[in-house]
């Protein structure tokens, strides 16, 4: 794989220090993504979602939200919006708006979502593949 869609529940695991499943498989992304082995695709929601589970579940205060939205920012993955009528179908199809966000934006890429989302994988297996194995 030269090129992915990365959710939140990937890029999460960048982040967070302690230890989570799947922690090794995407560090491992993100080595690749650094060495220009990968190139990555995101939707810019991506960000909120990071953000917010930053804030509301790990409780980070003010200073370390910014100084992580600062990291995101300057990672330099392409942005990529999904089609609004793309997302519909997937929604329709069982997933959160957020998580057919992703599957569309990989269906317009042409690629997959690297992701530790069972739902997701469950529903759009021709454009997923798991984190782990």
């Amino acid at each position: 794989m030269t090129s992915a869609v990365l959710d939140a529940s990937v890029v999460l695991k960048w982040f967070v220090a302690h230890g989570e499943a799947g922690k090794a498989e995407a560090l491992d992304l993100r080595r690749r993504f650094a060495d220009g082995e990968l190139d990555v695709v995101v939707p810019s929601l991506l960000v909120i979602e990071i953000l917010n589970v930053a804030g509301r579940r790990w409780g980070w205060g003010e200073q370390d939200l910014v100084a992580l939205a600062a990291a995101l920012d300057a990672l330099p993955w392409m942005v990529s919006e999904a089609p609004s009528v793309t997302t519909a179908r997937w929604v329709a199809r069982g997933l959160t708006a957020y998580d057919a966000t992703y599957v569309a934006v990989a269906e317009a890429a042409a690629s997959k979502v690297v992701t530790a989302d069972e739902r997701m994988l469950a529903t759009a297996p021709d454009l997923t593949v798991p984190l782990t194995r």
